[in-house]
C-alpha cells in the first residue's frame, strides 16, 4: 500500500501508510557509494590538474553525469539478483543497450585521461564523442523496435508517450523563459549586447532574425536530443534506480531523499566554482533545496509517465534552454540572488512543488 498526501492549509501532508516492504538499504548504500566513490573520485582529478581552469573539464564533467547510471547498471547486471537488469535474467534486448552504455561511459572517461594529458586533440575527440551519442540513440529505436515495448519498460527504461513529451517539455521552456524574464524585471544582471549578436550572424553570412531562430532551433530542438545519451546517466540512476528503490518510504519521502542525495552529489564541483562562481561554499549548500525541488518535477514527470527516458529528455531540455535564455537574452550577475538557479529560484520551485503535489497520483499505488 502506498503512502498519500492531502492538503490543509496550503501545505501538503505526506499522510498515507508506507509499504509494509522495506527498502532494501544494503542495494541503496551500493549504489550511493559506488556513485559517490567513482564520481567524486573524478572531481578529485580535476581539482588537482587545474579545477576548472584545466581545458578537459568540459568532458570531465560529462562523464561525472554518467556514473550514476553505470554504476547502476554495473550492480544490477552482476551483484543484485532480484534486480531487471540482471546478466543471468535479463533476456530482453534492452540488455544490449546496457552494455552500449557501459561502453560509451568507459569511452568518455577514456577521452577525459587522453586530453588530461595532451589537451590539444580536446576539440577533435570532443567533437567525435557527438557521434556515439548519436549511435546510442539509433541503437535505443532499434532495439525497441525489434525488441517491443516491454524490453525496456520492464527494465524501468520505457520511452513514455509523445504527449507526455511535448506538454513537460513545453513547461520546461515556460519555466526557464520565466526565470530569464523574472531576473529582467528585478535586474538580476545585465542584457545581452544585441550588438554583439548581429556581429556574430554577419559572420556567419546570416540576418540577424535568421541567425537566432537557427541558434534557437539548434539549442533548444536538436541540442536536447545529441545530449540525451548523456543525461540518461544521470536520470537512469536517479530517477530510474534510486527513486523506485526509496519508493517504499512513500513518494513523497523518497523523492525529497533523492533531491538531497542529488544536491550533495554535486558539491565538489560547485566549491570549485561551478554555478555560482561568486559563491561556492554557500553555492554548494544552496543547490541542495534546489535539487530537491527540481527532483519533484523530474520524479513527477517519471511518475505520470512511467518513462525514465522522458526525464532525460526533460534534464537536457532544462540545461539547454536555461543556458540560451540567459546566455541570449539576459544573464544575470550573481547566480546565488538571481532567478535562474539562485535563491528565489527555490521559492518559485516550492510554489510548483506545491502545485503539482494536489495531483491526485501521488495518493494513488504504485503499479
Amino acid at each position: 500500500m502506498e503512502t498519500s498526501s492531502v492538503v490543509s492549509g496550503g501545505s501538503v501532508i505526506d499522510t498515507s501508510p508506507v509499504s509494509s516492504a522495506k527498502v532494501n538499504w544494503k542495494q541503496v548504500g551500493a549504489f550511493i557509494a559506488l556513485t559517490f566513490g567513482l564520481t567524486w573520485s573524478l572531481d578529485l582529478v580535476i581539482f588537482l590538474t587545474g579545477g576548472l581552469n584545466n581545458p578537459s573539464v568540459v568532458v570531465g564533467l560529462q562523464t561525472q553525469m554518467l556514473l550514476p547510471a553505470f554504476s547502476a547498471m554495473i550492480l544490477g547486471m552482476f551483484f543484485f539478483k532480484d534486480s531487471p537488469i540482471y546478466i543471468k535474467t535479463n533476456r530482453t534486448t534492452s540488455r544490449w543497450f546496457i552494455w552500449y552504455f557501459i561502453i560509451f561511459t568507459l569511452m568518455y572517461l577514456a577521452v577525459f585521461i587522453v586530453t588530461l594529458f595532451n589537451p590539444s586533440v580536446l576539440f577533435s575527440l570532443n567533437t567525435v564523442l557527438i557521434l556515439p551519442g548519436i549511435l546510442g540513440l539509433i541503437l535505443l529505436i532499434v532495439l525497441r523496435l525489434v525488441g517491443g515495448k516491454n524490453s525496456f519498460s520492464i527494465v524501468n527504461m520505457a520511452g513514455g508517450k509523445p504527449i507526455f513529451w511535448l506538454l513537460f517539455g513545453m513547461g520546461i521552456l515556460a519555466y526557464t523563459g520565466l526565470q530569464t524574464v523574472l531576473s529582467w524585471l528585478f535586474k538580476m544582471g545585465t542584457p545581452v549586447d544585441i550588438a554583439m549578436m548581429q556581429a556574430q550572424a554577419s559572420i556567419s553570412g546570416m540576418a540577424y532574425p535568421l541567425f537566432m531562430v537557427i541558434v534557437a532551433a539548434q539549442t533548444l530542438l536538436l541540442g536536447p536530443f545529441l545530449g540525451l545519451v548523456v543525461t540518461f546517466g544521470e536520470e537512469y540512476g536517479w530517477r530510474g534506480y534510486l527513486q523506485t528503490a526509496l519508493m517504499k518510504l512513500g513518494k513523497i519521502k523518497a523523492i525529497i531523499l533523492v533531491g538531497i542525495i542529488w544536491g550533495v552529489w554535486h558539491m565538489p564541483v560547485i566549491l570549485m566554482g561551478f554555478n555560482y562562481p561568486l559563491h561556492p561554499v554557500l553555492g554548494a549548500f544552496l543547490f541542495i533545496p534546489y535539487c530537491v525541488g527540481l527532483a519533484f518535477i523530474l520524479g513527477y514527470a517519471v511518475l505520470k509517465s512511467k518513462a525514465v527516458w522522458l526525464a532525460a529528455f526533460l534534464h537536457a531540455l532544462f540545461n539547454q534552454s536555461l543556458s540560451y535564455f540567459m546566455g541570449m537574452f539576459y544573464t544575470p550577475t550573481d547566480t546565488v540572488t538571481s532567478f535562474g538557479i539562485g535563491w528565489p529560484t527555490i521559492i518559485i520551485l516550492l510554489l510548483i512543488t506545491l502545485l503539482i503535489l494536489r495531483d491526485p497520483i501521488w495518493n494513488k499505488a504504485e503499479d
